[in-house]
This record gives C-alpha cells, sequence and structure tokens, in this order.
C-alpha cells in the first residue's frame, strides 16, 4: 500500500469548529461528535475551523443530502482570508433522486480558480459516512476519499504557477441552494417540497500547523510529518489509485478541456497521469 497520511482522530465539533452563519440550522448529536446542517427555503448553514492553518492534514466524515438533492451543494474547503485569497475546494453537487453526485474539486491560487475537476463517486455517498481530505504541504495538495487519491495538485512555482504556501487557511463546510449551477449546469432546480435537505457530519480532524491569519510561514515547517519524504509525491501505488479513479470516474479536467485551454496549463505538465483524451462535461 501507498503511505497515506496519519488516520484521522475523530473528536466532538466544538473542539476545532464553531458555527458561522444560521445557528439555527445547525443540529447537534450524540454530545457533539455529530451535527447535521439543514437546508430549508430561508436559508442554508455552515461552520468554520476555530483557527487558521498553514500546511497539514484536514478530514471530515460526510454523509450527504439523501434523496432528491438537484441545486443543493455541500462544499468543504479550506480558505485564506483576503482578497487574493488561496483555496482548496471539495464541492458536492447534489442531483435527481436516483442520478449520481458529482464532486467538483478546485484550487485557487492568488484569487484565481478555473482549475476544475469533476468525477462521480464510486459508491453512494447519502447512504453512510465516508472520509474526505485533503493532504497539503509546501510540494503538493492531494485530495482523498476515503484512501483513495483522486486528485493531486503539484507546487509548480518554477513554471510561474503560483501555489498556496503563504497565507494561512481556515477549514469550512456549509450546505447551501446554488440552483443556478449545481445540477446539469442550472436546468434541475431545487424541489423545495423535499425541504429541509440534510447532511450529516462526524469526525472533525484537523491535524495542522496553526498559525496568525498574517503568518507568512510556519514555525515547525520541516519537522512535521506531512513534511517529511514520503508525503512529498504519491508513490506508484497511490498513482495506480488515482489513475483508476481518472479512467472509470472523470468526467471533467480542465487539463483537457482545449475548448477552454487551447494550450495545455503548465502545471498539467507535472501531473504526469493525466488523462490522455478530454472526458465529457456533465
Amino acid at each position: 500500500m501507498g503511505v497515506n497520511p496519519k488516520k484521522p482522530v475523530n473528536v466532538p465539533f466544538g473542539k476545532n469548529y464553531e458555527p458561522s452563519w444560521a445557528l439555527d440550522h445547525i443540529k447537534y448529536l450524540n454530545g457533539g461528535s455529530e451535527i447535521q446542517l439543514h437546508l430549508d427555503n430561508r436559508t442554508g448553514t455552515g461552520f468554520q475551523s476555530k483557527g487558521s492553518y498553514l500546511f497539514g492534514h484536514f478530514a471530515m466524515h460526510i454523509k450527504m443530502v439523501a434523496g432528491d438533492s438537484a441545486g443543493t451543494v455541500t462544499a468543504f474547503y479550506l480558505s485564506s482570508q483576503n482578497n487574493e485569497h488561496d483555496e482548496i475546494d471539495f464541492e458536492f453537487l447534489g442531483n435527481k433522486t436516483g442520478e449520481p453526485y458529482i464532486l467538483q474539486t478546485n484550487v485557487y491560487t492568488g484569487g484565481k480558480g478555473d482549475k476544475e475537476q469533476r468525477i462521480y463517486l464510486w459508491f453512494d455517498p447519502t447512504k453512510d459516512y465516508h472520509t474526505y481530505s485533503v493532504l497539503w504541504n509546501l510540494h503538493q495538495i492531494v485530495f482523498f476519499v476515503d484512501e483513495y487519491p483522486i486528485r493531486v495538485f503539484k507546487n509548480s512555482k518554477d513554471l510561474g504557477i503560483k501555489f498556496p504556501f503563504d497565507q494561512p487557511m481556515k477549514i469550512y463546510s456549509s450546505l447551501w441552494e446554488a440552483d443556478d449551477w449545481a445540477t446539469r449546469g442550472g436546468l434541475e432546480k431545487i424541489d423545495w417540497s423535499n425541504a429541509p435537505f440534510v447532511a450529516s457530519y462526524r469526525g472533525f480532524h484537523i491535524d495542522g500547523c496553526e498559525s496568525s491569519a498574517n503568518d507568512k510561514y510556519c514555525a515547525t515547517q520541516g519537522k512535521n510529518w506531512w513534511d517529511q519524504k514520503e508525503f512529498q509525491d504519491l508513490d506508484k501505488t497511490q498513482w495506480r489509485l488515482l489513475r483508476r479513479v481518472r479512467d472509470k470516474y472523470t468526467i471533467y479536467n480542465y487539463c483537457t478541456d482545449r475548448k477552454r485551454y487551447p494550450t495545455m496549463p503548465p502545471e498539467c505538465s507535472r501531473d504526469r497521469d493525466v488523462p490522455r483524451k478530454s472526458s465529457k462535461k456533465n
């Protein structure tokens, strides 16, 4: 097996997180070891980490909105707090009953994104909890679903590509209505008769270098487990798992979208396993 990040440690919600908006739409279960976010026709809701972090491993166990979830978005992401912000995104796009969820990932650097990838999941994310995590260090950002790496974004600063390295980020999650784009490009609208829409959370794992929002470096840089050599690249097994995700489940990758990018973006050249053919869009 590949060298995976350390196993997430489950802690109560209040240890690492706090509500950020619509507090009355967050329900606490099992002494705060589990929460639910509720979306209705009045509002969605969300929460954020208490601290800001510069590199680390961030994981959440999530069970997605069940049934007809068209028009809903469940987001789990890291973001800095200024205009030219950095951001690392998981966005789960709901769908009509019986149709699969789409997982969209994106990376923003210096306030600019446009690096979307989309996959179908190989399981029903509404039936049980699954673990969604980000490993972020000075060399790479890796998105994981359970123990599968589904995306890697390498540090390509030598190619003139910005990489998130000096802006501490908070971790956020939210459940909200986005039926102008989320499902089939906005063709499928949210059906409020199915409200409230509910996403469930537990785990609340954070293992990162906590920093002030203004720090430009981590005081323990180079000393943490995620800084070590085995986490600076994927190994052969992890690349093979990533290849399987790309071959079987990828439906969009900006690296192969020649309509948007007639010339392949330079950072994609570092992604040695990029698909050879452009995939269809949702």
